[in-house]
């Protein structure tokens, strides 16, 4: 019965889907394309934006070319820069009040998954300000507008340029949950490479894997995706293929910090309708408890979460082979080399072989947030169970 009820959940939410005003963020791309953000800024007529972004990435410089322009386009603006790596609802009701106290009209969210998370949130707050942000987190609670966010995103990997979603953690019980309305998707993103180039390769190993995370289990998934998000999941896979390994021993290497941030934005758009599965289900725990960095959780989960599925992901898992030009003597044994693949690039690029922060007394917490997030949600290929989530939790450490 409780497989029964999850299906039948996920085919309303399908049918629903097809109501959903889905659409694509409008983007600008290539190297130094930054320096347009404020004329469109100011074509929106927007007089005053608050900037989130991260302490570091401020203090790098890496904002300062944006900055000028704003300046020169006589934009006001105001930093909004204290966020934990996984921001948290304290953080989002800072944010909201720098953004009320100082009359701002429009968002930059300028950095990798916590400002665009925060930014986001903040976006939310600012459309409905009588609400927690626990009690916007879930599926479609704002049904207002927010205000106008541009997201320039300096890694390539959470998507969140693109998507519905905006993942806040719980300031007193470290429970990390979603927000999930159509009225999250940003208005414009900036796909500049050039802003990519300064990443450590820990971070290119990390975000590209999220990117390839979100496109694995969305097309895997299947039940929400039309043609455009399946073909978009493709995409990026194949860009991911080509160019993550590229991106990670040669940083410089502008085309292939190009093709991974594309690869991001198409991910991102496959999953904001295709959504994900377990491994985000998973990982998002893991964050929340441990402060595991998003990235590395879906690096490390998303091979095993795939082997767990076992046969009823082979077909699809065969597809995205097909893509890569990954060959085998049938969809099966595409499939392992698939998985094999992932796993071999986590081992080049010098990523962790195991989560030995899982304490044993977390793990049924663990579970039951975890199934909280993804059932009857996540239009998984299996539904799992308890025990199921126990198996692959203790698999991992």
């Amino acid at each position: 019965m409780y497989i029964l009820w999850c299906r039948t959940y996920q085919m309303i939410m399908k049918i629903a889907n097809y109501f959903l005003p889905y659409r694509t963020p409008d983007y600008i791309e290539g190297a130094g394309c930054i320096v347009q953000l404020a004329k469109i800024i100011r074509e929106k007529e927007i007089s005053k934006v608050l900037i989130v972004i991260g302490k570091h990435i401020y203090k790098s410089g890496l904002a300062d070319t944006m900055i000028k322009e704003l300046e020169k386009e006589k934009i006001e603006y105001i930093v909004f820069k204290d966020m934990e790596p996984n921001p948290t609802s304290d953080n989002v009701e800072n944010g909201y009040k720098v953004y009320k106290e100082n009359n701002c009209n429009g968002i930059i969210a300028f950095g990798g998954g916590t400002p665009m998370d925060c930014a986001k949130a903040i976006g939310a707050k600012v459309a409905r300000p009588n609400k927690s942000v626990s009690q916007l987190q879930g599926i479609l609670k704002i049904h207002k507008k927010i205000p106008l966010l541009f997201a320039v995103p300096t890694t390539s990997g959470t998507g969140s340029e693109t998507t519905i979603a905006s993942v806040i953690t719980d300031s007193k019980t470290r429970h990390k949950a979603s927000i999930n309305d159509i009225n999250l998707i940003p208005e414009y993103a900036v796909l500049d490479p050039l802003l990519t180039v300064g990443l450590s390769q820990n971070i290119t190993a990390t975000t590209g894997m999220d990117a390839l995370c979100h496109a694995v289990e969305a097309y895997t998934n299947g039940t929400y995706c039309t043609k455009l998000e399946n073909d978009m999941a493709k995409r990026a896979v194949k860009l991911i293929y080509d160019n993550l390994y590229i991106a990670y021993i040669d940083g410089n290497n502008i085309e292939a910090r190009q093709n991974m941030q594309k690869a991001a934005f198409y991910a991102g758009r496959a999953f904001t309708r295709g959504s994900v599965g377990y491994v985000h289900a998973i990982g998002h725990t893991l964050g929340g408890l441990y402060g595991v960095p998003h990235g590395l959780a879906m690096a490390f989960i998303l091979p095993y979460v795939m082997r767990q599925y076992g046969e009823k992901v082979y077909n699809k898992l065969s597809d995205l082979a097909d893509v890569c030009g990954i060959q085998g003597r049938d969809n099966q044994e595409k499939a392992l080399k698939f998985i094999e693949w992932i796993e071999t690039k986590n081992s080049e690029m010098n990523l962790p072989k195991k989560m030995d922060m899982i304490r044993d007394e977390d793990v049924e917490q663990i579970v039951k947030w975890a199934m909280a997030e993804a059932n009857p949600l996540y239009p998984v290929p299996v539904i799992w169970k308890k025990a199921d989530f126990e198996r692959l939790i203790n698999s991992l450490k």
